[in-house]
């Protein structure tokens, strides 16, 4: 199982941010995609930042509050954003999402380039595929 890399179960098409998009955009991206969260990036593609739903529902809530607008992404987005390799192995990934609980971590290249996104559920798929293919060969 060591072998199962990142890029093999990863979204390639993971919902993104700008950094200048306002949060009531952000939230529509998120409810129309039904993601949990995405990755920030530059206008090069590179990773800058981590919006989630908690980021935009607290920041939302004071904005009705507020009956204004109040925030771009760039003003609430999570700066220090743990990401994995494509190269990563599943294992590895699996077990640093058990220590440090992001549901998503986005996968970039080695210059920190977005690829694509990994969740819980993505490791939780590669893992079941590979038990079940262990169990169907005893």
């Amino acid at each position: 199982m060591e072998s199962i890399q990142v890029k093999e179960f990863m979204n390639h098409y993971p919902v993104t941010f700008a950094p200048e998009m306002v949060i009531e955009e952000a939230s529509f991206r998120l409810l129309k995609t039904k993601q949990l969260g995405g990755p920030v990036v530059d206008t090069t593609k590179k990773l800058i930042g981590y919006l989630s739903e908690s980021d935009l529902l607290k920041n939302m809530l004071a904005s009705s509050y507020h009956r204004e607008h109040i925030a771009n992404v760039a003003d609430i987005m999570q700066c220090n954003v743990l990401s994995v390799k494509p190269y990563d192995s599943i294992v590895d990934v699996a077990r640093q999402m058990l220590d440090d609980k992001p549901k998503i971590y986005p996968v970039v290249d080695d210059d920190g380039m977005l690829l694509g996104t990994i969740s819980r559920n993505d490791v939780l798929q590669a893992v079941d595929r590979h038990l079940r293919v262990i169990y169907a060969a005893s």
